[in-house]
Parts: structure tokens; sequence; C-alpha cells
């Protein structure tokens, strides 16, 4: 006990001479003891180091996950060193959604088939996002989060202990200048070279630590190209899953690929993109001629066309039709000019144009 009772008189004697000594640099009534040009510049840049590294793990963690809701469970989450509730992306979530409402409107009707595959897509590309999402986290957060959880917080420990070691030093030469005794010289002096040696000691140790953030500096940047290489993959990915379902897409005779011409041709700026344009993919027979059809619709006679595409009929007034089938066509007074009467031996029914090429 009385070992602890002088321990904690040391100790306090030690903070109450650093307060003072800490106290008369601020009002200028003592001396400070300034570190080399070299160590201040590698704290510096350590503390700079510290500064980019928080930002660019900040905005990282935003860009992989924009809800910062979601985020901020997550955070919960890893410190109770617990398991994240695995949930739907979002282009999962669109995929799901695609999927059920192409079901719904049904797989062998051209609007559904299309929902239905789209929604595929998207779930790909959920799955690629996700994959990203873990590898950045593996290969680039982590070890962002080790440099500002442990190096650095062993940097700070050592730069305040080094701190520290300099007021008791500067406060070592302050007693050497105001002891007028000799017995009272020779005691200052000798605790000044202990205490000259203790903060020598303190900063080559945290010299040593700053000059490994060079160390850091280059895993970052490994870390760095790990982060690239999983964007490349994923955006690639993304890309390729796109272009076919561009691809796919392109076998329904529907009118998108026309509201992307009419866009082209309203005379507004284009951006060009690295991908093929919808009508690229469409049948020749989409570029056909529709003097045929005018010369029909102008008539009353009837003409043979072939069918381009299956086509479910949505009602009993209209012809379900079968790919490359020939059928009858012609016109009925008042039908909108889209449609065409066919038939088929005994079945009859209104067929849309879009499906059907004229047969000389």
């Amino acid at each position: 006990m009385d070992f602890n009772v002088k321990r904690f008189a040391a100790d306090a004697g030690t903070f109450l001479s650093r307060a003072v000594q800490f106290t008369e640099e601020k009002l200028g009534q003592a001396e400070k003891t300034e570190l080399d040009a070299h160590l201040e510049n590698l704290l510096t840049r350590a503390e700079c180091t510290k500064h980019w590294t928080e930002k660019i793990l900040k905005q990282t963690e935003v860009l992989l996950q924009p809800n910062p809701n979601v985020r901020i469970e997550e955070f919960l989450y890893e410190k109770l060193d617990k398991k994240v509730p695995t949930r739907m992306n979002n282009h999962e979530l669109l995929g799901q959604a695609m999927i059920e409402s192409g079901n719904e409107f049904g797989p062998g009707a051209a609007y559904g088939n299309a929902l239905i595959k789209c929604g595929e897509t998207e779930k790909q590309i959920g799955g690629a996002e996700r994959e990203f999402i873990q590898s950045s986290a593996i290969n680039f957060l982590t070890p962002f989060k080790n440099f500002l959880e442990g190096d650095f917080k062993t940097i700070l420990k050592e730069r305040k202990l080094l701190q520290n070691k300099r007021l008791d030093l500067d406060a070592a030469k302050t007693k050497l200048k105001k002891a007028k005794m000799a017995e009272a010289r020779a005691a200052a002096e000798q605790d000044l070279k202990m205490t000259q040696s203790e903060f020598d000691r303190q900063a080559e140790i945290t010299r040593l630590l700053l000059e490994g953030v060079s160390s850091t500096h280059a895993h970052h940047l490994r870390c760095l190209n790990d982060f690239v290489e999983a964007q490349t993959t994923y955006y690639a990915q993304c890309y390729q899953y796109m272009v076919d379902l561009q691809k796919q897409l392109g076998s329904f005779p529907s009118t998108f690929s026309s509201n992307n011409n009419q866009a082209l041709l309203s005379g507004g700026a284009s951006i060009s993109m690295p991908t093929l344009p919808v009508s690229t993919f469409l049948p020749a027979a989409a570029g056909r001629s529709s003097s045929g059809f005018s010369e029909l619709l102008s008539s009353d006679g009837s003409r043979k066309a072939r069918v381009l595409y299956d086509y479910d009929a949505a009602g009993s007034s209209e012809l379900s039709l079968l790919a490359d089938e020939v059928i009858t066509v012609s016109v009925v007074p008042g039908m909108d000019s889209d449609w065409l009467m066919g038939e088929r031996g005994n079945q009859k029914g209104k067929v849309p144009i879009t499906y059907l090429e004229l047969l000389n």
C-alpha cells in the first residue's frame, strides 16, 4: 500500500510538472524543444494519410451502399459481431417484380415474355453487384479500416508519449536553469540526461512508426488496383448482360425501337455509347417497305401473308399466330389501321400488322 501511495505521488508530480511546462510554453514564458524537420514532415504525412483514408473510406461506403439507414444497420451488426441479414438489392427486387408481372401477363405473350427476360437480367446484375460489393469490402475497405483502427491508433499513442517526454525534457531544462545550489544543479543535470535519453528513444520509436506509412501507401495502392479490377469486372458483366438482353428483345415486334429512332430524329444531341442500337438486332423485315400494306389497306381484296413471330390472342376477337405460317389477311372497314382480319381455314380473327410480311 505504501508503494502505491509513493507511485501515485510520483505520477501526480510528473503530471503537475508537465502541466506547468505546457502552460508556460503557451504563455511564452518557457522554451520548447522543437522536433527535427524530418520528424515533423513524417507527422504531417501521417495526418494527411489519415484524413484522406477516412474520406475515401466514407465515400466508398456510400458508393457501395447509398442507403444511410442500411449503412447504420450494417455498422451496428459489425460492432455486435453479428452476421448481417441477407436482403435483396434493388436490381434483384426489380427483377423479381418484372418476373412476377411477366408471369401474370402470360409468358406466352410478347410483353410478358419480355418482362421475364428483363427480370432475369436484372437479377443477374443484382448478383454481380453483390459480388462486387463483397470483393470491395474485403480487398479495399477492410485494409483501410485496419489502418485507421490499428496502425494509426498506435502512431497516435506513441506521438502522445513523445509529447509527454518532450514536456519532461523541457521541464528538466527549466529546472536546471533555476537551480542555484551545486547539489541541486547536479541533480537537475542528472535528471536532464535521463529525460533527454528517454525523449531521444521515444522520438526514434515514433520515427520508425511514421516511416512505416510508406509501406501503408504501397499496400493501399495494391488495394486500389484490386478495387479497380473489381469495378472493371462488375461493369463488364453488366454490359454483357444488357447486350444479351438487347439481342433477345430485338426478336420482339415492339414499338420501343421506334421511340429511340424518334428521339434521334428530334434533333437533340445524342451520346455515343459502346453498345449496338436495338435496331441492329431487329429482323430485316422491320425495315421493309410499307407500300404493300398501304395498297392492301386502300383496297377491298385479300392477300397472303407470312407470320414473322408467334402471337397469343388477347381475346376472342383476335387470332393466335405461329411463326412462319401463312395466312390470308384482308381489310375490314372501321378496323384500326394497325390491324388486319386474318383467316386460317375456318379460324378468323384480328391480327397485328407488325407480325406479318405480305407475300407477292
